[in-house]
């Protein structure tokens, strides 16, 4: 994913910030078993940082879309880039309110919602596993903006999405 243009501000402040493992913990338990959606597609987690998120989907046969090619079904494509979106929202809010305690920014979430989502398909889905990655481009008081890529195992790119989502 090509990072967008960064104030030296932002920047410092999002490589300044490290999870406590106490927070990382819970919002991969939160996102991987507690939202009952994401574990029927097989979101795993595989990395939270304030300025990216990381996750990956292992193909299985449920998740098949056409059954004479063996590809993904381009719903789990849209529903997991929608959860990682959420995802790098909740990890820029995280980061933004480091004076908190871990437990008290994860209830900051429960009003995080899709308000627009947007997917392009740029090629069929065929892998052994697809990675999925999501940064926020804007963070304000009451929308953020995000954008996704879904991605083979072989890092080829297969779809990309753009979202905004409602934080207040």
């Amino acid at each position: 994913m090509t990072k967008a243009p960064a104030t030296a501000t932002t920047t410092a402040t999002a490589d300044a910030v490290e999870f406590e493992p106490e927070f990382v913990a819970s919002l991969k338990n939160l996102f991987e078993e507690k939202i009952v959606f994401n574990k029927l597609l097989g979101l795993k987690i595989t990395s939270i940082k304030p300025d990216r998120v990381i996750a990956r989907i292992d193909m299985r046969n449920e998740l098949i879309g056409h059954y004479a090619h063996n590809r993904i079904h381009g719903g789990v494509i849209s529903a997991g880039l929608d959860a990682m979106g959420g995802l790098a929202v909740m990890a820029a809010i995280g980061a933004r309110h480091m004076d908190e305690a871990p437990l008290q920014r994860l209830h900051r979430f429960s009003k995080l919602g899709t308000i627009d989502l947007r997917i392009d398909y740029l090629r069929p889905g065929i892998s052994e596993f697809f990675e999925l990655r999501a940064e926020v481009m804007r963070l304000g008081s009451r929308v953020a903006s995000t954008r996704m890529e879904f991605l083979g195992a072989d890092g080829k790119l297969f779809s990309t999405g753009a979202g905004a989502y409602i934080v207040s």
